[in-house]
């Protein structure tokens, strides 16, 4: 099936990523200052930019591990049904624990997620979004720190992908389907 012509418009430069990840870990530090060890669970395949970039500003003893889930597929809607397709490879029992999502949409995926964590009983466990469309929440969930709120937009870069494309940008842009001008 051939796709759509699309482009892509900046949303979040690298530049406000990088200083909005920078805050982030600050918080982040003095939440588990008192840790033995930080277990960073990201949430395959979007998270990986984010949580490389972030783990580096942590200055804390941390594990890095992933659990890869899916709820899209190669579409832009999200199914609903949520698969784990990866677990955690190590145990998280009485563990400090941080999992790192690229995108809370639905809240699907993030809901099913810590349900399955909590289940295998952390001593703390607390999520860090990189972006949140609260427009969108079919669920209750909530990132405990956000990077930064958009409103419905359908959004590629800095990890996250549009059918395994654009997930190397520096950025954060919306896509922009060219047909649609076309049909207006």
């Amino acid at each position: 099936m051939p796709q759509r012509p699309y482009v892509i418009d900046e949303m979040i430069s690298a530049k406000s990523i990088a200083a909005r990840i920078e805050a982030l870990a600050r918080e982040i530090r003095a939440e588990f200052d008192d840790t033995d060890k930080l277990v960073v669970v990201g949430l395959l395949r979007g998270s990986f930019v984010f949580i490389a970039d972030l783990v580096r500003e942590l200055d804390l003893p941390v594990e890095v591990d992933f659990l890869e889930a899916s709820s899209y597929g190669d579409g832009m809607e999200s199914s609903r049904e949520v698969r784990i397709l990866k677990d955690l490879r190590g145990q998280i029992e009485g563990r400090d624990v941080l999992v790192v999502e690229d995108i809370v949409d639905t809240g699907f995926t993030l809901d099913h997620v810590l349900h399955l964590l909590g289940s295998r009983h952390p001593a703390k466990l607390k999520t860090i979004a990189l972006l949140d469309k609260p427009t969108r929440r079919e669920t209750g969930v909530r990132a405990d720190w956000i990077g930064f709120e958009i409103p419905d937009e359908f959004v590629v870069g800095y990890g996250i992908d549009f059918a395994q494309r654009n997930r190397n940008l520096p950025y954060i842009g919306k896509v922009r389907f060219t047909d649609e001008d076309a049909l207006a």
